[in-house]
Formats: structure tokens, sequence, C-alpha cells
């Protein structure tokens, strides 16, 4: 399906993107910070269900849909950004968590679980990302070989694996980094919701201010 040259140009390309630091980032970090390497992991594992879904749409095309309506494109652009600013406030609102107990892992869980499904819906409802696969995909696609939405499919779970690695290893740093703040401050779990909080507004506002270019 790919011939050697094209695949090591493919993740090379990859690896550099996923290195440069932008909004998956700075959300892996703010989750990995607010609830330490577990959450930052599920934060990860739903960034990368996004890239997935992005890299199907891309094969069915309709990601030219977005690069052609500017409609469809502001309609998902500011969905995205009501999401991300919506999240943001309800985490500055939150109370301050209790400390954590033996009966707190049902909660947790269900904590994780959320976390997983928001960033899915954080990657899915930006239609930068979706655009970025209808410009970057293509140039390592050749139809010539056969099953285009194939290889849509396969590289983008390539470059889903490559970002998924990228941000386990910071989920671990940032989730650790996060506990010894939290050790040393009191109200710990306070700062690290408006850190969360922060960061969704940020992100929100700076998807709203994105132009179709």
């Amino acid at each position: 399906m790919f011939d050697l040259a094209t695949l090591a140009a493919y993740l090379a390309a990859a690896a550099v993107l996923v290195l440069i630091p932008g909004p998956g980032t700075a959300w892996i970090i703010a989750q990995s910070a607010a609830g330490g390497p577990a959450r930052g992991v599920q934060a990860a594992f739903g960034l990368e269900t996004a890239t997935l879904i992005h890299a199907l749409a891309a094969s069915l095309g309709l990601s030219a849909l977005l690069a052609t309506s500017a409609l469809a494109f502001e309609a998902i652009k500011y969905a995205g950004a009501a999401y991300l600013i919506w999240l943001g406030i309800k985490a500055w609102r939150s109370p301050s968590p209790a400390p954590a107990s033996a009966d707190d892992a049902p909660q947790a869980a269900n904590s994780g679980h959320n976390i997983y499904l928001r960033s899915v819906m954080t990657g899915v409802l930006n239609p930068k990302v979706a655009l970025f696969f209808l410009a970057f995909l293509p140039q390592f696609v050749h139809p010539e070989r056969g099953m285009v939405w194939l290889q849509f499919l396969v590289l983008g779970a390539l470059l889903s694996l490559i970002g998924l690695t990228h941000s386990v290893m910071l989920s671990l740093a940032f989730g650790h980094f996060g506990r010894r703040i939290g050790r040393r401050f009191s109200g710990g779990g306070r700062w690290k919701e408006r850190l969360t909080g922060s960061v969704f507004i940020a992100l929100g506002l700076r998807l709203a201010v994105q132009q179709r270019n």
C-alpha cells in the first residue's frame, strides 16, 4: 500500500507535527496537572479517538465539505468554541474536591470516562483538525495503489499512535508535577480546577477566532 520512502517521510513529518506544541498539548497538560497521570492518559485516548474519526471523515470526503462550505466550517467552529468555554466556566464554578478516600473509586472511574468523552468532543468539534487532514494526508496517498479510503485510515492510525505515545509521556510527567504542587499548597484541588477551566476557556476563544484559510 505504501512504499518505504513514502512511509518514512510521513512518519518523520507526523512526528515533527506531534512535537510542535498546540491546543492538544495544552489540553493534555491541563488535564494531567489537574487530575494526575491517569486523567491525562484518558484525555490522550479521547483526543486520538477524535484523530481517527477525522481520518475516517477525510476518507469519506467530509473534510472537503468543511473546506468548501463556509457555513459548515463556522457552525462546527462555534459549536466547538462554545463547548470548550462552557467546560471552562463549569470547572471554575466547581467546588473544591474533598480529600480522596476508598469510597471515591467509582466516582474517579466515572470522572475518567467523562474526561475521555470530553476529549473526543473537543477533538471532533475542531474544524481546523479536519482541514489539516485534508491538506496533510493526501500528500502521502497514492490513488494508483487502490483503496484510497484505507490509505487515509492507515495514515490516520499511525498519526494517532505517534500522538498517543507523546501524550502519554506528557501525562506521566505533568501528572506527577501536579501532585507535588497539590501536596505543598493547601486548596490544591481548587487551583487545579481553575487551571483546567482557564485552559478550556483559552482554547475555546482561540478556536472562535480561527479563520478558514
